[in-house]
């Protein structure tokens, strides 16, 4: 909150300078209360409304008003926490870095350094206004449009005022619908929130983050892809990204954060520009220290100085005063002359040791600076190349988890190949020999056969024949019937009904597939008797 009330102050600083009021005793930061619910982008917005016509340049700009007010803010965060406000070179170089990073163009640093060799030994840094008509004329930015710097402004601006870590499109699945949206997610220190779109203005919700939530990666399912979880005290998110970086990257960054929610550390860059101040304050109580030993030296030297021209006179009041002894006064006034020369010399000789090693303290102070920004580039190249060899390390587990189930199915289908190939081996054996028994079976059978043939033709043949003879024995019939019931009317028309008494048949009847009495007792003997020796002989 402290941090909060530093910004503000110098807001209020900046609207009170521009109606040429003191600042120095109206406001401090034990009479400036923050609720929790302030807004302080309005807050700005209305001290920036203040200042920014008596101030802002009129000369053209390549950046809008929004994008100086922005820059306006920034240097608000940026600047040291004395007045009048001011933002030293440091700084600066910080701020273009971060805009030409995200811009996509190279850092110029020997323009920097020409541009600070040119900087106004009077003053220790660059007022707001110098800085946004530094950034507004695009010396630093050479070859990007007006949209790419506001871009890049805007970009600065979330993450050093608004804390947002990481911002992207990402799909969401519901917990009552279970479907899966589209949201823009703003990642802050301690909550991460969920717009309609990146505008900001339909926000659907938020994910509260402390240090009892975690992060976990997902595998793909219900054809979703890059999926990973949150898990909150009451609830639980999922998430998917639209490539493995992007879901790597929001993992790392969520993670990071919950971590910093454990240590209860401030977000990264709030941290490194504190660590920025803390260095600034070393360095300078390191040349302040220098500063007061060399006057200590030139003090020490003037008191020298001063018992030298004490030495002197009191040498030519001794001239004065015994002329008898000039010779001898004369020779003691060289010898004098001579120790005080040789003093002297060793106090020139100490002083240019401290002059070298003041030169050479600079020298190392330039140098560890170099070495600082060195570091802090090494330590983001080792951060990618880490990144890069974990991803590397889960592909190659990926591929020879792969390749190992390759090889244990292969050995299974070889092992079944080879038992398959044995049982085909028997099945052939075993199939020659009854391929044997079977080919003289068969030819038996076709004998059998060719003679059954031959016996149901001979069948065919007979059974025509007592069908033809069935035929005639049933017209017959059929006359002999039609006679005797002609004559049986007759008989009970004049004698009444009279029962006829047929004479009954000797033989029974037989009955055959052919119909009855196709043939007599004896034909069908002998028949029985060619059927079993035709059946004995197969």
């Amino acid at each position: 909150m402290g941090g909060l009330k530093d910004e503000l102050l110098k807001a209020i600083w900046h609207a009170f300078t521009a109606l040429d009021l003191d600042h120095s005793g109206k406001v401090s930061k034990s009479q400036l209360k923050v609720q929790d619910n302030f807004d302080k982008i309005e807050f700005n917005r209305m001290c920036w409304t203040l200042c920014v016509k008596k101030n802002l340049t009129k000369s053209p700009l390549l950046i809008t008003e929004e994008d100086a007010f922005k820059v306006w803010v920034i240097f608000n965060f940026l600047s040291e926490d004395k007045y009048p406000l001011i933002i030293v070179p440091e700084e600066i170089e910080y701020l273009l870095k971060k805009l030409t990073e995200v811009m996509g163009g190279g850092w110029q640093q020997e323009q920097f350094e020409h541009y600070k060799i040119n900087f106004d030994d009077s003053k220790d840094g660059l007022s707001v206004w110098e800085l946004i008509e530094l950034i507004g004329n695009g010396q630093f930015s050479k070859g990007m449009d007006r949209q790419t710097v506001s871009m890049a402004i805007n970009e600065v601006f979330n993450e050093l005022i608004l804390d947002v870590l990481k911002q992207g499109y990402m799909m969401k699945k519901g917990h009552r619908r279970k479907n899966w949206t589209e949201r823009w997610f703003v990642l802050k220190p301690n909550i991460i929130s969920y717009y309609v779109s990146e505008d900001l203005k339909d926000k659907k919700g938020d994910i509260l983050l402390d240090e009892n939530c975690c992060v976990e990666s997902l595998p793909d399912k219900d054809g979703k892809k890059c999926l990973f979880l949150i898990k909150c005290f009451d609830k639980t998110f999922e998430i998917s990204a639209s490539d493995k970086k992007k879901k790597q990257e929001w993992i790392q960054a969520i993670h990071s954060t919950i971590h910093l929610l454990k240590l209860g550390s401030p977000p990264p860059h709030k941290e490194a520009r504190q660590r920025r101040k803390e260095l600034r304050k070393k360095l300078l109580a390191e040349q302040e220290e220098l500063e007061r030993q060399m006057k200590e030296l030139q003090a020490a030297n003037e008191n020298k100085q001063q018992e030298l021209e004490t030495v002197r006179k009191k040498l030519e009041e001794a001239a004065s005063r015994a002329a008898e002894e000039e010779k001898k006064r004369l020779q003691t006034q060289v010898e004098l002359q001579a120790r005080f020369s040789t003093e002297l010399e060793r106090e020139k000789l100490i002083r240019q040791q401290m002059e070298e090693q003041v030169a050479q303290k600079s020298s190392e102070l330039e140098q560890y600076l170099q070495r600082v920004r060195e570091l802090e580039d090494m330590y983001l190249k080792l951060q990618e190349a880490l990144e890069d060899e974990r991803q590397a390390r889960q592909d190659e587990e990926t591929v020879r988890k792969l390749q190992a189930r390759l090889l244990e199915e292969e050995s299974s289908k070889r092992a079944d190949l080879e038992k398959w190939h044995l049982e085909q081996q028997q099945a052939i054996q075993a199939t020659e020999a009854e391929k044997q028994g079977l080919e003289s079976e068969r030819s038996a059978k076709e004998r059998a056969l060719q003679e059954a043939m031959a016996q149901l033709e001979q069948l065919g043949r007979e059974r025509k024949q007592a069908l033809e003879q069935y035929e005639g024995v049933k017209k017959k019939l059929e006359m002999a019937t039609s006679k005797t019931k002609s004559w049986k009317d007759k008989v009970a028309q004049h004698e009444g009904l009279i029962r006829l008494i047929e004479p009954g048949s000797k033989n029974p009847h037989l009955i055959t597939n052919w119909g009855p009495a196709a043939f007599t007792q004896a034909e069908l003997e002998e028949r029985e008797k060619s059927w079993k020796g035709k059946k004995s002989t197969e």
